[in-house]
């Protein structure tokens, strides 16, 4: 998930260099020991459906990896401070909760398991 990719949309793919942490309390649950896929999801949203699918299958193919997904609707305070613009909107963090790599739409598979590599 670097700036040339993709996701399944169009969008580009973008690493997020900012030292903001997140964690138990802004997440509403507990992140992963390893790294943390976070998704913000809208009531309505079609993409979302098939990306809270895809972040599960790979939090589950790696020990320590855990998938939070996250109202933008109930959380409209983080959303503006973080910048998310659509849904959904998946954020990588590594095992100290900082913000490794962002993408907004819907991601494929294969770039979720190499942000995730980026992450561990």
């Amino acid at each position: 998930m670097g700036e040339h990719v993709r996701d399944q949309g169009g969008e580009p793919v973008r690493e997020h260099g900012g030292a903001r942490r997140l964690g138990r309390a802004e997440l509403g649950a507990e992140p992963g020991e390893r790294a943390t896929l976070v998704q913000f999801s809208s009531a309505f949203c079609q993409p979302c459906r098939a990306t809270r699918r895809i972040l599960a299958e790979v939090a589950a193919m790696v020990e320590g990896v855990a998938h939070i997904e996250i109202d933008a609707e109930e959380h409209l305070a983080l959303v503006r401070e973080l910048g998310v613009r659509k849904t959904p909107t998946v954020l990588v963090l590594d095992g100290a909760g900082r913000i490794v790599r962002r993408a907004a739409g819907m991601p494929r598979k294969v770039d979720v398991i190499a942000a995730l590599g980026a992450a561990l």
